[in-house]
């Protein structure tokens, strides 16, 4: 065993005390107050590790920290992203009690993600008071609203990956504390048909309907489906119709959109915003966009996640990869060309579940892997 991973068992139990206490702030996304409350709490662990601070203030969502270390060593940064906030509103605690059972620890946000902050931070702590923190930025990036997409912050994500050399989530392992080298990307659209209302009984024929229409259009999104190159275009709401006597003059559909390549979500994009009605006198609206680009296993994942594997290695830990077909702020740093890693957080199950729960023996061990990636990542092999 190397002596950093045995240094980081060593402080197991203060690791899961401090997930607790970051899992006992609750912190819904839209609840701005509770949110800020832990943001103020980490900030202040980071100062007193020694970190230069910079809040950018929000004013519907908790506000974004960035904690730097070495901020003026040369080379590009490392920045590690976290969040914060979870899919659990404020009560939750009171159904769901933080409990620890056989190596487990249970509770709403344990795993996604105050585990990866934890992680995050005991990695860095334990370089500080050994000393041996290297001379290379280091930034944490405290999200607010990821679990609603970001919507507030991915436009400083942007500005500040565009600085950095190399990017780590810190969003749950997959399974086997696996490294995450790929996440599909996502799209989402609304397609409004529109037809001419018109008496069911008395005068079909002069309507237009635009329930039919809808469901032209659905069979058609339907066969766009490329499953075997991770495509996936699923029609997942529809709705229309005004009364049950009544040809429908309007309706809608929802299509969720995934993609592990660029490539395919230009071409779905591309398609879908070409769309033609197929009953003479309906039209066809469209609404929505590519939302995030995929976290793609390219040649420059490939070269990462090698470099990881190695350095894990050095510690004693095999990694492996996977992936997701969900998305993470990892997925806007990939899709700039930033080498970025994922899935660096905490082992475990049940995210956004009643039965979420961590693996307490991962945590050691992905902040040991962390802290050696902090020593001796090479920025020149990606």
């Amino acid at each position: 065993m190397s002596d950093l991973l045995a240094y980081f068992q060593e402080r197991t139990v203060h690791m899961v005390e401090q997930v607790k206490l970051l899992a006992s702030y609750e912190t819904p996304t839209h609840d701005k107050a509770h949110v800020d409350a832990l943001g103020t709490l980490l900030a202040e662990q980071c100062k007193e590790l020694g970190a230069q601070i910079e809040t950018f203030p929000q004013d519907k969502v908790g506000d974004v920290h960035v904690a730097r270390w070495n901020n003026d060593a040369p080379g590009k940064p490392i920045m590690l992203l976290t969040h914060i906030d979870t899919v659990w509103p404020v009560g939750t605690l009171e159904n769901m009690p933080l409990r620890e059972e056989n190596g487990v620890l249970y509770g709403p946000g344990v795993l996604d993600m105050k585990g990866g902050v934890v992680i995050a931070l005991e990695a860095i702590r334990g370089l500080v008071e050994r000393g041996e923190l290297p001379e290379r930025p280091i930034w944490l990036f405290l999200n607010s609203d990821e679990e609603t997409g970001s919507a507030y912050s991915r436009a400083l994500i942007h500005e500040l990956a565009a600085q950095v050399g190399l990017v780590l989530v810190m969003e749950p392992a997959a399974e086997g504390e696996a490294i995450k080298t790929w996440r599909k990307g996502f799209a989402r659209y609304r397609i409004t048909t529109k037809g001419r209302a018109s008496h069911a009984g008395q005068a079909p024929e002069q309507g237009i309907n635009a329930v039919i229409e809808a469901a032209h259009q659905a069979l058609f999104l339907h066969g766009l489906n490329d499953l075997a190159q991770g495509t996936s275009v699923s029609v997942t709401m529809i709705e229309g119709g005004i009364a049950i006597n009544v040809i429908p003059p309007e309706a809608s559909l929802q299509v969720d959109v995934r993609f592990l390549k660029m490539s395919e979500a230009e071409r779905i994009d591309r398609t879908v915003n070409n769309l033609q009605p197929v009953l003479p006198g309906a039209s066809v609206e469209i609404q929505g966009k590519i939302d995030r680009g995929p976290m793609e296993r390219n040649e420059q994942m490939i070269r990462a996640f090698r470099q990881v594997q190695a350095i894990g290695a050095s510690l004693g830990l095999e990694l492996s990869e996977a992936g997701s077909g969900g998305g993470s702020d990892g997925n806007f740093t990939a899709a700039m060309g930033i080498p970025t890693l994922d899935g660096l957080g905490a082992d475990g199950v049940g995210l956004h579940a009643a039965h979420e729960q961590l693996n307490i023996r991962s945590l050691p061990r992905r902040a040991a892997l962390l802290a050696q990636l902090f020593q001796d990542w090479d920025m020149s092999k990606v």
